[in-house]
């Protein structure tokens, strides 16, 4: 029997028990399995596992603390009601902490999945290329993952994680169904573009001139309320079309293929642009970044696909008020120069010039005599090129899976040589690394893009 009183003691065996499961907690490194090609980055490893440490380490010390007062003559002469109040906050705070465990646990235990977790690894290789702007701020670790459903999401770096503390590493969901094909790259680059609008901190910085516009009288001051209402999920289109091109329109288009009411349907609570705006949206962003007939083309398809006739007129007006009003702000959007690209435009600092239809054609020419160019090729420049190239009827839906799954896993694998040889050569002489580094290339050498 219990030498001090009953509910002391029955708090006092949960609170040694929350210690010992909390012990069993180990660090990914020590209980998940998978191929090097499908680990994470160091940089994305380190800063998750510090910061669940620091998580374990905080808890175990308030559990400590309330031990000792526990057994103090303050806790021993608590009321129950006391006692037990304090127990139940640790015991929240406890499973606060198991909870972002989870958080990240679901995304590594993927890696484990033969074949889709190298795949997984190629994606965190994309994103990371996507999201890249060394100039303009220091971009952190990314890692995807998938899960079911159409749509993507991002929980972003940075942001307060469920129960409180920052979230050490941007966590992209991918939808299963987009695995694998150039439109995946529309999902992934589109919520990298959530990413890098908050790093720039483009929503707050358009959001006065936004506001602004709205002075203006009639049917125009709807359109840009509607505009800033929208600006986030605008903004990271915006960033999906400058880096990957028509890919990321013809992938909007995927998603947003919907029954006709919800391609129409006007929610003012809702953050995304009424789907049939927006792909109209994205033709016009496209079109102001790299000017092409392939454009106003497509954006004629979608509308074949949903005409409008049938709306009624209030619904019909506000379309017609939003394409009317559409080119002034898209003009604003490449023209836009935020105080964090010290005078540079979107347009600048995106490096648009590289993905212009043309240009992008020529490369998949090229590529299909000369794959390992391909290879060497950046991975946002590489989906830009797929998914023209598939657009211009070059590349077969065939073809254009095995080119992406194998695309996917030189990535992860090219990733984790690159690792692999960094840390060899802390460990060898001067003289020697000069032999290291015959290239990933030769270590993984298969297929080539010829259409069939």
């Amino acid at each position: 029997m219990p030498t001090m009183p009953l509910p002391l003691w029955m708090v006092s065996q949960e609170t040694r028990a929350l210690l010992t499961r909390l012990g069993r907690v180990k660090p990914f490194a020590l209980v998940e399995s998978m191929v090097p090609a499908a680990a994470l980055s160091p940089a994305a490893q380190t800063a998750i596992e510090i910061y669940l440490a620091q998580g374990r380490r905080e808890l175990r010390q308030m559990i400590y603390l309330f031990l000792n007062w526990l057994q103090g003559p303050e806790g021993r002469r608590a009321p129950a009601h006391v006692i037990q109040r304090r127990f139940t906050f640790l015991r929240l705070r406890f499973n606060t902490t198991l909870s972002q465990f989870d958080i990240f646990a679901d995304v590594i235990t993927q890696r484990s999945e033969h074949e889709t977790g190298v795949w997984l690894s190629g994606l965190d290789a994309v994103a990371a290329d996507a999201l890249a702007l060394p100039d303009y701020y220091e971009a952190p670790p990314v890692i995807c993952y998938l899960d079911r459903g159409h749509g993507a999401a991002i929980r972003r770096a940075r942001t307060r994680l469920p129960g409180g503390g920052e979230n050490p590493v941007a966590i992209i969901r991918v939808p299963r169904e987009r695995m694998v094909g150039s439109g995946i790259a529309s999902s992934l680059i589109h919520e990298v573009g959530h990413q890098g609008s908050a790093l720039l901190d483009l929503v707050e910085s358009l959001r006065p001139v936004l506001q602004g516009m709205q002075r203006v009288g009639g049917k125009d001051r709807l359109a840009w309320v509607m505009w800033e209402r929208w600006l986030s999920e605008i903004l990271a289109d915006f960033w999906a079309v400058a880096r990957v091109g028509i890919s990321a329109t013809v992938g909007l288009m995927g998603v947003v293929s919907l029954p006709r009411a919800f391609v129409f349907r006007v929610s003012l609570d809702d953050p995304h642009p009424i789907p049939w705006i927006r792909v109209k949206l994205s033709c016009a962003m496209g079109y102001a970044l790299f000017p092409h007939p392939q454009w106003p083309r497509l954006a004629a398809v979608w509308e074949s696909f949903y005409p409008t006739a049938g709306l009624n007129e209030e619904t019909r007006a506000l379309l017609a008020t939003l394409e009317t009003n559409m080119p002034g702000f898209v003009s604003l959007l490449v023209n836009h120069r935020p105080k964090l690209l010290r005078g540079q435009s979107l347009i600048e600092v995106l490096a648009v010039d590289e993905r212009r239809p043309n240009r992008l054609a020529a490369h998949f020419d090229t590529w299909r005599s000369n794959p390992d160019l391909m290879r060497s090729a950046s991975p946002s420049i590489v989906f830009a090129v797929i998914g023209q190239a598939k657009a211009n009827g070059k590349l077969s839906p065939e073809t254009e899976g095995r080119i992406v799954g194998d695309l996917l896993t030189y990535w992860a694998l090219r990733r984790s040589l690159d690792t692999s040889e960094s840390c060899a050569k802390q460990e060898l002489k001067p003289h020697q690394r000069g032999r290291q580094g015959a290239g990933v290339v030769s270590v993984f050498n298969n297929g080539n893009i010829r259409n069939k």
